[in-house]
Protein backbone atom coordinates (compact mmCIF):
# COMPACT_ATOMS: atom_id res chain seq x y z
CA UNK A 1 0.00 0.00 0.00
CA UNK A 2 2.79 2.22 0.70
CA UNK A 3 4.74 1.96 -2.69
CA UNK A 4 3.04 5.32 -3.80
CA UNK A 5 4.67 7.20 -0.76
CA UNK A 6 8.14 8.11 0.33
CA UNK A 7 8.15 8.84 4.36
CA UNK A 8 5.22 10.55 6.09
CA UNK A 9 3.12 11.31 2.84
CA UNK A 10 -0.44 12.64 3.72
CA UNK A 11 -4.12 12.05 1.99
CA UNK A 12 -6.50 14.61 3.13
CA UNK A 13 -10.36 15.33 3.40
CA UNK A 14 -11.52 18.92 3.01
CA UNK A 15 -14.86 19.89 3.90
CA UNK A 16 -15.62 23.38 2.77
CA UNK A 17 -18.81 25.05 3.46
CA UNK A 18 -19.49 28.83 3.96
CA UNK A 19 -19.79 28.26 7.40
CA UNK A 20 -16.71 26.36 8.55
CA UNK A 21 -14.29 23.87 7.22
CA UNK A 22 -13.24 20.66 8.79
CA UNK A 23 -9.32 18.44 7.83
CA UNK A 24 -9.29 15.33 7.93
CA UNK A 25 -6.05 13.20 7.18
CA UNK A 26 -4.42 9.60 7.09
CA UNK A 27 -0.41 9.03 6.73
CA UNK A 28 0.34 6.30 4.45
CA UNK A 29 -3.22 4.02 4.53
CA UNK A 30 -3.29 4.61 8.37
CA UNK A 31 -6.52 5.13 10.27
CA UNK A 32 -8.29 8.50 8.88
CA UNK A 33 -8.78 11.08 11.70
CA UNK A 34 -9.84 14.82 11.84
CA UNK A 35 -7.55 17.56 12.70
CA UNK A 36 -9.19 19.37 16.53
CA UNK A 37 -8.02 22.92 17.55
CA UNK A 38 -8.02 21.91 20.84
CA UNK A 39 -5.95 18.85 21.79
CA UNK A 40 -7.51 15.49 22.67
CA UNK A 41 -11.15 17.42 22.09
CA UNK A 42 -13.87 17.30 19.23
CA UNK A 43 -13.44 20.63 18.01
CA UNK A 44 -13.12 20.17 14.34
CA UNK A 45 -14.98 22.97 13.03
CA UNK A 46 -12.94 26.19 11.61
CA UNK A 47 -14.70 29.00 10.92
CA UNK A 48 -14.80 29.85 7.40
CA UNK A 49 -13.79 33.86 7.69
CA UNK A 50 -10.92 36.06 7.50
CA UNK A 51 -9.99 39.32 9.01
CA UNK A 52 -8.09 42.29 8.44
CA UNK A 53 -6.91 44.37 10.70
CA UNK A 54 -7.38 47.59 9.88
CA UNK A 55 -4.58 49.81 7.49
CA UNK A 56 -2.15 46.88 7.73
CA UNK A 57 -2.35 44.04 5.23
CA UNK A 58 -2.58 41.48 7.98
CA UNK A 59 -4.85 38.80 7.97
CA UNK A 60 -6.65 36.46 10.74
CA UNK A 61 -8.80 33.77 9.39
CA UNK A 62 -10.99 30.78 11.36
CA UNK A 63 -11.44 31.60 15.13
CA UNK A 64 -8.62 33.73 15.50
CA UNK A 65 -10.50 35.99 13.08
CA UNK A 66 -13.44 36.08 14.88
CA UNK A 67 -12.15 36.82 18.52
CA UNK A 68 -9.59 39.46 16.81
CA UNK A 69 -12.86 41.15 15.15
CA UNK A 70 -14.56 41.13 18.39
CA UNK A 71 -11.41 42.71 20.60
CA UNK A 72 -10.16 44.92 18.18
CA UNK A 73 -12.63 45.68 15.10
CA UNK A 74 -10.94 45.00 12.04
CA UNK A 75 -12.79 43.64 8.92
CA UNK A 76 -14.44 40.52 8.93
CA UNK A 77 -14.86 38.78 5.59
CA UNK A 78 -17.74 35.79 5.78
CA UNK A 79 -19.17 33.64 3.16
CA UNK A 80 -15.70 33.18 1.39
CA UNK A 81 -17.23 30.14 -0.54
CA UNK A 82 -20.09 31.85 -1.96
CA UNK A 83 -17.89 35.48 -2.64
CA UNK A 84 -15.97 33.11 -4.68
CA UNK A 85 -18.56 31.58 -6.72
CA UNK A 86 -20.19 35.21 -6.98
CA UNK A 87 -17.34 36.45 -8.89
CA UNK A 88 -17.61 40.09 -8.02
CA UNK A 89 -15.01 41.68 -6.25
CA UNK A 90 -14.60 42.39 -2.68
CA UNK A 91 -14.39 45.95 -1.46
CA UNK A 92 -12.26 46.20 1.33
CA UNK A 93 -10.90 49.46 2.54
CA UNK A 94 -11.34 51.06 -0.81
CA UNK A 95 -9.67 48.32 -2.42
CA UNK A 96 -11.10 45.61 -4.58
CA UNK A 97 -9.84 42.11 -3.65
CA UNK A 98 -10.22 38.93 -5.60
CA UNK A 99 -12.46 36.63 -4.05
CA UNK A 100 -11.12 33.13 -5.21
CA UNK A 101 -7.93 34.94 -4.02
CA UNK A 102 -9.38 35.68 -0.14
CA UNK A 103 -10.77 31.86 -0.39
CA UNK A 104 -7.30 30.81 -1.31
CA UNK A 105 -5.82 32.59 1.45
CA UNK A 106 -8.17 30.97 3.69
CA UNK A 107 -7.71 27.36 2.53
CA UNK A 108 -3.90 27.83 2.31
CA UNK A 109 -3.78 29.18 6.30
CA UNK A 110 -6.73 26.33 7.69
CA UNK A 111 -4.40 23.70 5.44
CA UNK A 112 -1.75 24.90 7.86
CA UNK A 113 -2.76 22.99 10.65
CA UNK A 114 -1.57 19.92 9.17
CA UNK A 115 1.82 21.30 10.82
CA UNK A 116 0.58 19.64 14.04
CA UNK A 117 0.86 16.45 12.58
CA UNK A 118 3.47 16.63 10.07
CA UNK A 119 4.67 19.11 7.41
CA UNK A 120 1.68 20.57 4.73
CA UNK A 121 4.43 20.03 2.09
CA UNK A 122 4.34 16.11 2.40
CA UNK A 123 0.83 16.37 1.45
CA UNK A 124 0.30 13.86 -1.56
CA UNK A 125 -2.98 14.18 -2.28
CA UNK A 126 -6.30 16.73 -1.84
CA UNK A 127 -10.40 15.41 -1.46
CA UNK A 128 -11.93 18.69 -1.52
CA UNK A 129 -15.79 18.40 -0.44
CA UNK A 130 -18.91 20.87 -0.55
CA UNK A 131 -22.64 20.69 -0.24
CA UNK A 132 -22.95 21.55 -4.13
CA UNK A 133 -20.78 20.90 -7.20
CA UNK A 134 -21.19 22.38 -10.29
CA UNK A 135 -19.21 23.67 -12.76
CA UNK A 136 -18.83 27.03 -11.47
CA UNK A 137 -17.98 25.31 -7.76
CA UNK A 138 -15.37 22.82 -10.04
CA UNK A 139 -13.92 26.03 -11.77
CA UNK A 140 -13.49 28.28 -8.58
CA UNK A 141 -11.82 24.73 -6.85
CA UNK A 142 -9.63 24.39 -9.36
CA UNK A 143 -8.31 27.83 -9.10
CA UNK A 144 -7.99 28.19 -5.46
CA UNK A 145 -5.45 24.58 -5.54
CA UNK A 146 -3.55 26.09 -8.33
CA UNK A 147 -3.46 29.00 -6.12
CA UNK A 148 -1.91 26.83 -3.17
CA UNK A 149 1.26 26.27 -5.40
CA UNK A 150 1.41 22.67 -3.30
CA UNK A 151 2.82 19.99 -5.36
CA UNK A 152 -0.04 17.25 -5.28
CA UNK A 153 -0.11 13.56 -7.08
CA UNK A 154 -3.82 14.11 -6.84
CA UNK A 155 -6.32 16.58 -6.72
CA UNK A 156 -10.23 15.73 -6.75
CA UNK A 157 -13.35 17.23 -6.02
CA UNK A 158 -16.65 15.12 -4.67
CA UNK A 159 -19.81 17.15 -3.58
CA UNK A 160 -21.86 15.72 0.35
CA UNK A 161 -23.55 13.25 -0.95
CA UNK A 162 -20.91 11.53 -2.70
CA UNK A 163 -18.93 12.09 0.78
CA UNK A 164 -21.16 10.11 2.33
CA UNK A 165 -21.15 7.34 -0.03
CA UNK A 166 -17.37 6.74 0.58
CA UNK A 167 -17.54 7.27 4.28
CA UNK A 168 -20.21 3.99 4.23
CA UNK A 169 -18.15 2.10 1.97
CA UNK A 170 -15.69 2.30 4.62
CA UNK A 171 -17.94 1.17 7.75
CA UNK A 172 -19.08 -2.46 8.79
CA UNK A 173 -21.52 -3.43 6.05
CA UNK A 174 -24.21 -4.43 8.58
CA UNK A 175 -24.69 -0.52 8.74
CA UNK A 176 -25.09 -0.38 5.53
CA UNK A 177 -27.26 -3.37 4.48
CA UNK A 178 -30.48 -1.49 4.16
CA UNK A 179 -31.30 1.91 3.66
CA UNK A 180 -29.05 4.60 5.69
CA UNK A 181 -30.05 8.41 6.61
CA UNK A 182 -27.43 11.05 7.30
CA UNK A 183 -29.57 13.83 8.51
CA UNK A 184 -27.57 17.25 8.24
CA UNK A 185 -29.51 19.82 10.65
CA UNK A 186 -28.22 23.53 9.66
CA UNK A 187 -29.30 26.92 10.08
CA UNK A 188 -33.53 26.32 9.56
CA UNK A 189 -33.20 23.66 7.78
CA UNK A 190 -32.28 19.61 7.82
CA UNK A 191 -30.91 18.20 5.01
CA UNK A 192 -31.58 14.56 4.13
CA UNK A 193 -29.53 12.02 2.31
CA UNK A 194 -31.19 8.57 1.91
CA UNK A 195 -28.90 5.81 0.57
CA UNK A 196 -29.66 2.96 -0.90
CA UNK A 197 -28.08 0.19 -3.19
CA UNK A 198 -29.83 -1.51 -5.62
CA UNK A 199 -27.65 -5.32 -5.16
CA UNK A 200 -29.55 -6.72 -8.55
CA UNK A 201 -26.91 -5.18 -10.40
CA UNK A 202 -23.26 -5.64 -10.94
CA UNK A 203 -21.47 -3.87 -10.20
CA UNK A 204 -24.20 -2.32 -7.44
CA UNK A 205 -25.25 0.94 -7.99
CA UNK A 206 -25.81 3.32 -4.74
CA UNK A 207 -28.37 5.90 -5.09
CA UNK A 208 -27.95 8.80 -2.92
CA UNK A 209 -31.48 11.18 -2.33
CA UNK A 210 -31.50 14.38 -1.23
CA UNK A 211 -34.43 16.54 0.07
CA UNK A 212 -34.37 19.34 2.62
CA UNK A 213 -36.94 20.09 5.13
CA UNK A 214 -37.41 23.07 7.10
CA UNK A 215 -37.13 22.96 10.36
CA UNK A 216 -36.64 25.43 13.40
CA UNK A 217 -33.52 27.41 13.73
CA UNK A 218 -31.25 26.27 16.74
CA UNK A 219 -31.34 29.38 19.42
CA UNK A 220 -30.22 29.25 22.81
CA UNK A 221 -32.29 27.23 25.36
CA UNK A 222 -34.02 30.18 27.51
CA UNK A 223 -32.92 30.38 31.04
CA UNK A 224 -36.45 29.87 32.19
CA UNK A 225 -36.69 25.88 33.59
CA UNK A 226 -40.61 26.54 31.92
CA UNK A 227 -39.74 27.61 29.11
CA UNK A 228 -36.86 25.55 28.20
CA UNK A 229 -39.06 22.53 28.60
CA UNK A 230 -41.54 23.77 26.53
CA UNK A 231 -38.74 24.68 23.86
CA UNK A 232 -37.52 21.24 24.09
CA UNK A 233 -40.33 19.25 24.01
CA UNK A 234 -41.48 21.36 20.55
CA UNK A 235 -38.53 20.79 18.77
CA UNK A 236 -38.22 17.43 20.10
CA UNK A 237 -41.86 16.54 18.54
CA UNK A 238 -41.25 18.27 15.36
CA UNK A 239 -38.36 16.54 14.65
CA UNK A 240 -40.16 13.28 15.56
CA UNK A 241 -42.90 13.88 12.77
CA UNK A 242 -40.04 14.59 10.51
CA UNK A 243 -38.26 11.17 11.37
CA UNK A 244 -41.77 9.05 11.56
CA UNK A 245 -42.17 11.02 7.92
CA UNK A 246 -38.83 10.40 6.57
CA UNK A 247 -38.88 6.16 7.39
CA UNK A 248 -41.98 5.25 6.57
CA UNK A 249 -42.22 1.87 5.74
CA UNK A 250 -38.42 1.59 4.66
CA UNK A 251 -35.88 -0.35 5.98
CA UNK A 252 -32.86 1.92 7.79
CA UNK A 253 -30.07 -0.33 9.26
CA UNK A 254 -28.32 3.55 10.43
CA UNK A 255 -28.83 6.95 10.97
CA UNK A 256 -26.27 9.50 11.35
CA UNK A 257 -27.16 12.52 13.11
CA UNK A 258 -24.74 15.72 11.77
CA UNK A 259 -24.31 19.07 13.27
CA UNK A 260 -23.94 20.54 16.40
CA UNK A 261 -27.63 21.20 17.04
CA UNK A 262 -28.77 17.54 18.33
CA UNK A 263 -28.78 17.09 21.82
CA UNK A 264 -29.98 14.74 23.91
CA UNK A 265 -31.60 17.04 25.85
CA UNK A 266 -34.37 17.50 23.72
CA UNK A 267 -34.32 14.48 21.46
CA UNK A 268 -36.02 11.87 23.92
CA UNK A 269 -38.89 10.44 22.26
CA UNK A 270 -37.41 11.37 18.18
CA UNK A 271 -33.75 9.42 19.79
CA UNK A 272 -36.22 6.53 21.36
CA UNK A 273 -38.20 6.43 18.16
CA UNK A 274 -34.98 6.30 15.66
CA UNK A 275 -32.99 3.20 17.95
CA UNK A 276 -35.95 1.02 17.27
CA UNK A 277 -33.95 -1.75 15.08
CA UNK A 278 -31.12 1.06 13.55
CA UNK A 279 -28.16 2.05 14.98
CA UNK A 280 -27.48 5.83 15.52
CA UNK A 281 -24.74 8.28 15.53
CA UNK A 282 -24.03 11.54 16.26
CA UNK A 283 -21.41 13.63 14.74
CA UNK A 284 -19.83 16.57 12.88
CA UNK A 285 -16.96 15.40 10.84
CA UNK A 286 -18.36 12.92 8.11
CA UNK A 287 -18.24 14.97 5.14
CA UNK A 288 -14.32 15.47 6.00
CA UNK A 289 -13.45 11.72 6.99
CA UNK A 290 -15.77 10.86 3.61
CA UNK A 291 -13.71 13.05 1.35
CA UNK A 292 -10.42 11.34 2.78
CA UNK A 293 -11.52 8.06 2.33
CA UNK A 294 -12.91 9.00 -1.33
CA UNK A 295 -9.28 10.32 -2.29
CA UNK A 296 -7.94 6.77 -0.49
CA UNK A 297 -10.50 4.34 -2.93
CA UNK A 298 -9.03 6.20 -5.79
CA UNK A 299 -5.35 5.46 -5.57
CA UNK A 300 -5.51 2.07 -3.66
CA UNK A 301 -9.44 0.47 -4.72
CA UNK A 302 -10.74 -1.53 -2.09
CA UNK A 303 -12.93 -4.71 -3.01
CA UNK A 304 -15.91 -3.11 -1.78
CA UNK A 305 -15.40 -0.41 -4.32
CA UNK A 306 -14.79 -2.09 -7.31
CA UNK A 307 -18.07 -3.93 -6.56
CA UNK A 308 -19.99 -0.87 -6.25
CA UNK A 309 -20.72 2.49 -8.26
CA UNK A 310 -22.22 5.72 -6.76
CA UNK A 311 -24.66 7.00 -9.32
CA UNK A 312 -25.50 10.82 -7.66
CA UNK A 313 -27.35 13.58 -9.70
CA UNK A 314 -23.89 14.93 -11.08
CA UNK A 315 -22.70 11.40 -12.47
CA UNK A 316 -22.37 10.19 -15.65
CA UNK A 317 -24.75 7.00 -15.54
CA UNK A 318 -23.92 5.25 -18.23
CA UNK A 319 -20.60 3.31 -19.56
CA UNK A 320 -19.74 4.40 -23.32
CA UNK A 321 -16.92 2.49 -25.22
CA UNK A 322 -16.75 0.52 -28.37
CA UNK A 323 -15.62 -2.55 -30.07
CA UNK A 324 -12.62 -2.46 -32.02
CA UNK A 325 -10.29 -5.03 -33.05
CA UNK A 326 -6.97 -6.02 -30.84
CA UNK A 327 -4.24 -8.27 -32.21
CA UNK A 328 -7.35 -9.63 -34.76
CA UNK A 329 -9.68 -10.33 -32.02
CA UNK A 330 -12.87 -8.38 -31.33
CA UNK A 331 -12.82 -6.35 -28.25
CA UNK A 332 -14.97 -3.70 -26.17
CA UNK A 333 -12.53 -0.76 -25.33
CA UNK A 334 -13.83 2.17 -22.63
CA UNK A 335 -14.20 5.36 -23.38
CA UNK A 336 -16.20 6.97 -20.04
CA UNK A 337 -17.29 4.66 -16.94
CA UNK A 338 -19.95 5.63 -15.01
CA UNK A 339 -19.61 7.53 -11.81
CA UNK A 340 -17.53 10.39 -12.89
CA UNK A 341 -18.92 13.61 -12.67
CA UNK A 342 -20.75 14.53 -16.11
CA UNK A 343 -18.68 17.70 -16.63
CA UNK A 344 -15.56 15.91 -15.68
CA UNK A 345 -16.09 13.07 -18.13
CA UNK A 346 -13.92 13.70 -21.36
CA UNK A 347 -11.56 11.32 -23.45
CA UNK A 348 -9.36 11.68 -26.56
CA UNK A 349 -8.22 9.16 -28.47
CA UNK A 350 -6.95 7.95 -32.20
CA UNK A 351 -8.07 5.18 -33.86
CA UNK A 352 -7.70 3.63 -37.43
CA UNK A 353 -10.68 2.95 -39.61
CA UNK A 354 -10.89 0.50 -42.41
CA UNK A 355 -13.35 -0.16 -45.73
CA UNK A 356 -15.43 1.78 -43.03
CA UNK A 357 -16.99 5.25 -43.05
CA UNK A 358 -18.79 5.08 -39.42
CA UNK A 359 -18.05 5.17 -35.84
CA UNK A 360 -20.29 3.07 -33.59
CA UNK A 361 -20.81 3.65 -30.18
CA UNK A 362 -22.01 1.60 -27.19
CA UNK A 363 -23.84 3.42 -24.58
CA UNK A 364 -24.70 1.09 -21.66
CA UNK A 365 -27.16 3.00 -18.95
CA UNK A 366 -26.83 1.63 -15.07
CA UNK A 367 -30.57 2.76 -14.38
CA UNK A 368 -32.57 0.31 -15.77
CA UNK A 369 -32.41 1.27 -19.34
CA UNK A 370 -31.87 -0.46 -22.34
CA UNK A 371 -28.27 -0.21 -24.24
CA UNK A 372 -28.15 0.94 -27.29
CA UNK A 373 -25.56 1.47 -30.62
CA UNK A 374 -25.03 5.52 -31.68
CA UNK A 375 -23.95 5.04 -35.34
CA UNK A 376 -21.71 8.21 -36.55
CA UNK A 377 -21.84 8.31 -40.46
CA UNK A 378 -18.17 10.39 -41.70
CA UNK A 379 -19.48 11.56 -44.89
CA UNK A 380 -16.24 12.11 -47.56
CA UNK A 381 -14.53 10.30 -45.95
CA UNK A 382 -11.71 8.56 -47.83
CA UNK A 383 -12.61 4.76 -48.75
CA UNK A 384 -9.00 3.68 -47.35
CA UNK A 385 -7.49 3.58 -44.11
CA UNK A 386 -8.02 6.22 -41.92
CA UNK A 387 -6.30 7.29 -39.10
CA UNK A 388 -9.03 9.14 -36.56
CA UNK A 389 -8.93 11.66 -33.16
CA UNK A 390 -12.32 10.81 -31.30
CA UNK A 391 -13.23 13.18 -28.47
CA UNK A 392 -15.91 12.83 -26.07
CA UNK A 393 -17.39 14.91 -23.43
CA UNK A 394 -20.49 16.32 -22.03
CA UNK A 395 -22.18 19.89 -22.02
CA UNK A 396 -25.26 18.67 -20.54
CA UNK A 397 -26.06 16.01 -18.28
CA UNK A 398 -27.43 13.56 -20.23
CA UNK A 399 -25.95 14.43 -23.82
CA UNK A 400 -22.58 13.07 -25.08
CA UNK A 401 -20.60 15.59 -28.05
CA UNK A 402 -18.66 13.85 -30.20
CA UNK A 403 -16.21 15.09 -32.18
CA UNK A 404 -14.22 12.98 -34.91
CA UNK A 405 -10.80 14.30 -37.05
CA UNK A 406 -9.69 12.99 -40.04
CA UNK A 407 -5.70 13.02 -39.40
CA UNK A 408 -4.56 11.09 -42.85
CA UNK A 409 -1.85 8.78 -42.80
CA UNK A 410 1.06 10.56 -43.02
CA UNK A 411 3.05 10.28 -45.82
CA UNK A 412 0.11 8.07 -47.71
CA UNK A 413 -2.52 10.65 -47.18
CA UNK A 414 -2.58 13.54 -46.11
CA UNK A 415 -5.64 14.70 -43.21
CA UNK A 416 -8.52 16.76 -44.62
CA UNK A 417 -8.86 18.22 -41.54
CA UNK A 418 -12.61 17.75 -41.69
CA UNK A 419 -14.44 17.47 -38.41
CA UNK A 420 -17.67 15.36 -37.71
CA UNK A 421 -19.51 16.64 -34.54
CA UNK A 422 -22.47 15.05 -33.47
CA UNK A 423 -24.82 15.05 -30.33
CA UNK A 424 -25.95 12.24 -28.73
CA UNK A 425 -28.83 11.62 -26.17
CA UNK A 426 -27.98 9.08 -23.70
CA UNK A 427 -30.91 8.80 -21.48
CA UNK A 428 -34.44 10.53 -21.01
Amino acid sequence: MHSLFHSEKLIVGYDLGDDYCQISYCINGSDVETLSSVAGAEHYSIPTVLCKREGVNQWFYGREALRYADENGGILIRNLLRLAVDGEAVQIEGKAFDPIALLTLFVKRSLGRLSQITSPDRMEALMITCMKLDTRVHEVLSQVVAGLKIKLHQVRFQNHAESFYYYMIYQQEELWNFQTLLCDYRDSSINVYRMECNKRTMPIVAYIDNTTYPFPAYEPMPETETLRREKMERLDEEFLELMTKVCGERRISAVYLIGEHYSDEWMKDSLRFLCRGRRVFQGSNLYSKGACFGMLERIFPSETGKNHVFLGNDKLKANIGMKILRRGEESYFALLDAGVNWFEAENTMECYLQEENAIELMITPLIGKCGKLARIVLDELPDTLSRLRIHLYLQEESRLTVEITDLGLGEIRAGTGRIWKEEIELYK
